[in-house]
């Protein structure tokens, strides 16, 4: 008995996945330009009160961990014992600027990379938020009692990217066909889409009648933020 033999149906058609890819790849492009625009501009906008906030929030955290060792070692020695003042916003590590040029170009070096590593542009992604902020600290002591050639290394590394690149361990090479290749990349172009999507930023963007109202509710939420770490971190004269 003769049998023709059938043709086999893909699970999923090579040329269809990567037309899928293309167009996700086009709109992820379009959306991600435009969310950056408009990201940009609130951040110019919040420039100051971006830059305060991390210091504040910085200063905040070193305060609480003051704090902890000061009970801590106090409750070592006894109720008795006088612990020393902990850690406190040193008034002597920041080095008089002689040189006006040199401060203004730490300044300037110091706040383009902080608006461009701040920890809220990543909250969205969780394996770069901690190094976000972690990278901001060191900004942070590096302006504050480092050198200007130290300052523009850091600046030079963080716009590199390298900052913001965790090390990972190496995945076993796995064997797979052109299709598993083309849906993995599928799948992630649907997850940064989604990721992006998920912005409150692209809500405002798609939601609000005039997007750029929202300007002065981010300048609300700083101004109220920034009074209570002030409020935090004041201390004692």
């Amino acid at each position: 008995m003769n049998h023709e033999k059938l043709p086999s149906i893909p699970a999923s058609d090579p040329s269809l996945l990567q037309g899928k890819i293309d167009k996700l790849t086009v709109e992820l492009r379009e959306v991600l330009q435009k969310v950056a625009a408009f990201e940009n501009i609130l951040r110019a906008y919040v420039a100051d009160e971006i830059i305060a906030e991390q210091e504040l929030s910085l200063l905040y955290k070193q305060q609480k961990k003051a704090k902890k060792e000061k009970r801590l070692s106090q409750k070592k020695r006894g109720k008795n014992f006088s612990a020393p003042q902990g850690l406190q916003p040193s008034k002597h590590t920041k080095p008089i600027q002689k040189n006006p040029e040199e401060q203004k170009e730490k300044k300037r070096l110091y706040r383009e990379a902080m608006l461009y590593v701040h920890p809220d542009k990543f909250s969205m992604q969780e394996e770069k938020l901690d190094l976000a902020t972690e990278v901001t600290s060191k900004l942070i002591d590096i302006y504050q009692s480092g050198d200007l050639a130290t300052l523009q290394a850091y600046h030079a590394h963080i716009f590199s990217g390298h900052a913001l690149i965790a090390s990972e361990p190496l995945l076993k090479p796995t064997a797979m066909d052109g299709n598993a290749y083309l849906e993995m990349e599928l799948q992630a172009l649907q997850s940064q889409l989604a990721e992006v999507k998920g912005r409150y930023t692209y809500k405002v963007l798609t939601t609000y009648a005039n997007p750029m109202s929202f300007k002065e509710e981010l300048k609300a939420y700083y101004t109220d933020r920034l009074a209570k770490l002030r409020k935090r971190t004041r201390t004692k004269a």
